[in-house]
């Protein structure tokens, strides 16, 4: 980082909005660099209350109990991606002509002048697979990466760290996009476009754009999903640099400037001399873990930013390999008399849950959670041939059994009226009770988890001491 940068800085009076993990980097960097900085925080707990004595003693401001109030003098706020923009704060700091950054803004604006580039992952679903498949296949091909953004590697603390990288996997959410006007990526993707965080960003139009600023400025390519034409729409909406490209994805024979699947293989018709005739192998389905469609997806995407980079094809098929899902996405748990057990807690809202049906011929579903605003027949209508029954938890559950009502009639449900965190325990016996052999027994709630437990980590969790319990007593 040039001295011009930190001059910049000092004196600088900064609101920081929000403590948390991306408010309490930004605000320890922004003094760092000599800024003046406040944190206010609407939340007054024990849990704030000790974040805000260990910044004080660094000489940095903190207003617990007070997020709507602009601090006098503010010159910028740097706000963290869960502050809706609606709050009064920012419109505070329109009314005063101060701009609003986010924690990705700031890091964008922090980078140095060789900084390494930006592939740059956003989507209702996938994200964290694809930028951590995207991360296995740039290590494949020797280059220093790392898996950053969204996915728990604070890019403040990337960019402002000593450590030196060729070119960075970034996962971004809609959130973060929505807070960042000056990002632009080497090459980036919107993996796909479903309802989600309606109640934040006000309308479904509102969301869209959001993920698309993504592709603002993309140097080499817009990676888009062939089967998703809200990702392609917006590609063409975007104000892109000269002799940039849009490459789609597909599970099909991919078209030229696609990347697809032809009998098995993963094949490359975007990134070869002659795309009319030419197309490369990368990898075989097999090479993809777990090899659900909605995966290969994922893998897809991920290859399609590698190859613009100029990764070559083998390092495509050996970090394809050498990666390992996270746990409770799609992760096999166990067998127990011939039925397979899946914990998808990730599969929070409905778009992630259709995708996890969809890997299945015969399933019992056990959903519910807290719905967000959700609606769920879409969903039902969808996969209703798959259900083999339904085990129903949660507080919204009612919402997905009146859906089935409509669109499943025929399938068995049985509606656990309990929100108590052995309410798993109790919905893995009874779906057990009404599998059969050979089906799946497929925890894809569908819903948020904070009714019952802690996070989604801790729901599927749950689910799988319950498979374990149920193994040990067969």
């Amino acid at each position: 980082m040039g001295s011009q940068e930190v001059t910049s800085w000092q004196g600088k009076n900064v609101t920081v909005a929000g403590l948390g993990v991306s408010g309490i980097p930004a605000a320890r960097v922004l003094h760092g660099l000599g800024a003046v900085v406040t944190v206010v925080n609407d939340g007054d707990d024990e849990r704030s209350r000790t974040q805000a004595e260990e910044l004080t003693a660094e000489g940095i401001s903190v207003r617990l109990g007070d997020g709507a109030t602009l601090p006098e003098g503010t010159e910028l706020v740097v706000t963290t991606p869960g502050w809706q923009p609606d709050k009064p704060l920012f419109a505070a700091a329109a009314a005063a002509g101060v701009e609003v950054w986010g924690d990705v803004e700031l890091a964008w604006r922090l980078r140095g002048p060789d900084a390494a580039p930006w592939l740059a992952v956003t989507g209702t679903n996938g994200k964290t697979t694809t930028v951590r498949m995207l991360a296995s296949i740039l290590e494949a091909a020797g280059l220093r990466t790392a898996a950053v953004g969204n996915i728990g590697v604070s890019l403040l603390d990337v960019v402002t760290g000593d450590e030196t990288y060729d070119v960075l996997a970034v996962e971004l959410s809609s959130y973060q996009l929505h807070w960042a006007p000056s990002l632009r990526a080497h090459s980036a993707t919107v993996l796909n476009l479903a309802p989600d965080h309606l109640d934040w960003h006000g309308s479904m139009e509102a969301y869209a754009a959001d993920k698309g600023r993504v592709y603002e400025g993309n140097q080499v390519a817009c990676v888009y999903n062939v089967a998703d034409k809200a990702t392609e729409d917006l590609v063409r909406g975007a104000d892109v640099e000269e002799g940039c490209r849009a490459i789609g994805f597909t599970l099909n024979a991919p078209a030229p400037s696609q990347l697809g699947v032809v009998d098995g293989i993963l094949v490359d018709r975007a990134f070869v001399p002659d795309r009319q005739k030419q197309a490369q192998e990368l990898a075989e389905i097999s090479d993809v873990r777990p090899p659900a469609p909605h995966n290969i997806a994922n893998a897809l995407a991920a290859a399609a930013l590698a190859r613009a980079y100029g990764v070559p094809p083998t390092a495509v098929r050996d970090g394809l390999r050498a990666f390992r899902p996270d746990a409770h996405r799609i992760e096999h748990v166990a067998d127990v008399a011939e039925v397979a057990y899946v914990d998808d807690s990730k599969a929070t809202n409905t778009h992630a849950a259709e995708a996890s049906l969809a890997a299945y011929e015969s399933i019992v579903w056990i959903a519910g959670g807290l719905a967000k605003g959700a609606t769920f027949d879409e969903l039902v209508a969808k996969s209703a041939k798959r259900l083999r029954a339904v085990v129903l938890i949660g507080a919204d559950r009612a919402l997905i059994r009146e859906a089935l009502a409509r669109h499943a009639p025929e399938v068995p449900v049985v509606d656990l009226d309990r929100t108590d965190t052995g309410a798993m325990s109790e919905a893995v016996r009874q779906a057990a009770r009404l599998a059969e052999p050979g089906d799946t027994v497929l925890m894809a709630p569908a819903c948020a988890s904070m009714d019952m437990f802690t996070n989604y980590n801790k729901r599927g969790d749950a689910f799988a001491d319950a498979v374990r319990e149920l193994g040990a007593s067969a």
